[in-house]
């Protein structure tokens, strides 16, 4: 019986801990190869609940902001709207985060494309 009594409050724990959002909040940079070369990406991300916000910038794309974002668990999804040469598109974003690297998978429906990219976490330089 003392068993069960400690079994139901860890199971309890561990499902409480994998339904907390995983906290990506703050600045990360992202390479992509392409056939056109490396893309680079910046992503400042802000996290409220499992709620994802925030923007994206690149030199090619300019700057994006977040749409649609959500974060279960580990696994996070966005979208963002780019404009090349006057053409407005969306670009969805999934992702699976690990530490402090991101792994993304990115649709760009227009041009029937995916693209991978790997984004890694920014700190900052300690003096």
């Amino acid at each position: 019986m003392k068993m069960k009594r400690l079994l139901l409050p860890l199971v309890m724990l561990a499902l409480t801990v994998t339904a907390f959002a995983t906290d990506i909040s703050g600045a990360w940079k992202g390479t992509a190869q392409t056939p056109n070369g490396t893309i680079e990406r910046t992503f400042n991300f802000k996290v409220d609940g499992n709620k994802l916000t925030g923007d994206t910038s690149s030199e090619m794309f300019g700057k994006s902001t977040i749409e649609d974002g959500k974060i279960d668990g580990d696994n996070i999804s966005f979208t963002i709207t780019v404009n090349v040469q006057g053409n407005e598109g969306k670009v969805n974003y999934k992702g699976k985060v690990k530490g402090d690297e991101i792994d993304f998978t990115v649709e760009i429906p227009a041009v029937n494309r995916t693209v991978e990219y790997i984004a890694k976490r920014v700190t900052e330089a300690k003096p």
